[in-house]
Formats: C-alpha cells, structure tokens, sequence
C-alpha cells in the first residue's frame, strides 16, 4: 500500500505546483493565494510521503484530500484536482490493501515446509 500511496502523493506533488502556475494567470487571483494553497499542499503532500509506514498515515492522506477539495474555496481549480486526488487516494488504498494482503499470501507459501526456495519454479536440476 505505501507504494500506491507514495506514488499518489507525488503525483499529486507535481500536479498541484503546475496547477499552481496555470492558476496564476486567472486575474481574480494574487500570486500570494494561489502559492499559499499550493505550496502548503505540496509541503504536506511530501511531508505525508514520509510518514507513510506510521500508524494513522492513511487518515492523514484523508485530511489532505479533504483539504485539497476545501481549498477550491480560495483557487476554484482544487474542487476539481481535490476531488481527481482524493478518488486516486481511495484507490492507492484500496487496491495497495489487496496487493499486500496477496505479498503476504505469496510470501508464506514461500516459508511453508516443501516450498521450493526459487520463488515456486519447479527444481529441474
């Protein structure tokens, strides 16, 4: 799961710095707004990247979702990139769930007694 996530968080990294300068150009907008509201989202963005293998990481990337939609209060482009990002959250989760749960099935078919140490080829020596 903390690849799926780590890659959703950085993504939306690079995502929201160049929403940022797009969102520069709309004249009812200061430069000073659109870079507090991304650049506070970008900070935590990868500050959350790190604490991914923490206990509460996940309602942590739900915050962020949750407040990348509410900033689309002050730069309207973030309801819509909040919503895209928190939708790609619920799927980092979710699916990194299931392909951890199967690393684990995986890796203890590997320890079990009689299981073949070459990631379960047959032995053809």
């Amino acid at each position: 799961m903390r690849t799926l996530c780590a890659s959703t968080l950085i993504g939306e990294f690079f995502v929201i710095g160049f929403a940022g300068l797009v969102a520069m150009k709309d004249p009812d907008l200061t430069q000073a707004t659109v870079w507090t509201v991304c650049g506070v989202s970008m900070l935590l963005s990868v500050l959350l990247c790190g604490m991914l293998s923490r206990p509460g990481a996940v309602q942590l990337g739900w915050a962020l979702q949750i407040g990348l939609i509410a900033s689309g209060f002050f730069v309207p482009t973030m309801f819509f990139l909040g919503a895209v990002f928190a939708g790609l959250w619920w799927c980092s989760v979710h699916y990194g769930r299931k392909i951890d749960s199967i690393k684990e099935r995986w890796a203890a078919a590997q320890e079990a007694p009689g299981a073949s140490a070459t990631s379960g080829a047959p032995d053809t020596a």
